[in-house]
């Protein structure tokens, strides 16, 4: 079983919404419609957000999304926003796999790192997120507006 992967299709849409509202139930929320419509239309133009997606045997079993911003300690940096597996390939190197492409784009557009949050109790991911990157220790805030 080979995973592979690339930007997502025309044709991913259903699928790709499908893992998205997974990825969001998981952390007990949901979003209307028109944002999943305006989150396409952006990836896309593949402008300012950005999706891959990760695919065995053809099909669809992985996303992420993800951006760049400036940093005033330095050049740009990506954050990877939205990560997600189908829950019947986890183990089998799909998070890595986009992980691993995400910091290849990245890096090949010249940010000077990668960085992601998850939630603290979200352990299963975080086995993977401790082998691949630097638990920096940092507490998010966040205050809706």
């Amino acid at each position: 079983m080979s995973v592979t992967v690339g930007p997502l299709e025309a044709g991913d849409r259903a699928q790709w919404e499908s893992l998205f509202t997974g990825y969001l139930e998981f952390y007990e929320s949901a979003l209307p419609q028109q944002v999943y419509d305006r989150n396409w239309e952006a990836f896309a133009a593949d402008d300012t957000l950005h999706a891959l997606g990760a695919r065995i045997d053809g099909r669809l079993v992985g996303i992420t999304h993800f951006l760049t911003h400036a940093d005033t300690w330095g050049d740009d940096v990506c954050y990877l926003e939205d990560l997600f597996t189908a829950s019947d390939v986890r183990g089998k190197g799909v998070a890595r796999a986009l992980i691993e492409a995400v910091a290849a784009w990245a890096s090949a557009h010249g940010c000077a790192k990668l960085y992601w949050h998850t939630h603290e109790t979200n352990a299963t991911a975080r086995l993977l997120y401790d082998k691949v990157a630097e638990n920096r220790g940092f507490i998010r805030y966040q205050r809706a507006l």
